[in-house]
């Protein structure tokens, strides 16, 4: 699925991703892949400037670090990203159940409800 399938909620998978292990760019990307058995394969031109969006706003940190030779910017939640995250959560369950309630059977309606 491209960034047109979660738009929207870009913010929360990247926010649920680093709220398990801080990572880098490509580690974010190779987990969402990896996690939902491929279903997710977010580009670097979606991440990454999502990832800058999200620390300017303070709900992510980041430090260049050491890795293989190469220096990484390395994004971990912050306190307001989780907090962030827990209300991005609560939003999202929301609308599962809304939108289920929408595909489940229709019940029997009287033909004046139609």
């Amino acid at each position: 699925m491209k960034v047109d399938g979660v738009k929207g909620h870009l913010d929360l998978l990247l926010l649920g991703i680093l709220n398990h292990t801080p990572g880098h760019g490509y580690a974010v990307i190779s987990a969402l892949r990896e996690q939902t058995d491929g279903m997710l394969e977010l580009t670097e031109g979606a991440v990454y400037p999502a990832l800058h969006r999200l620390e300017d706003a303070g709900l992510l940190s980041s430090e260049w670090q050491p890795v293989a030779g190469r220096r990484r910017r390395l994004y971990r939640l912050t306190r307001a990203g989780e907090v962030s995250l827990g209300a991005e959560r609560r939003d999202w369950q929301a609308l599962v159940v809304a939108v289920e309630s929408v595909l489940r059977l229709p019940r029997a309606r009287s033909a004046d409800a139609l």
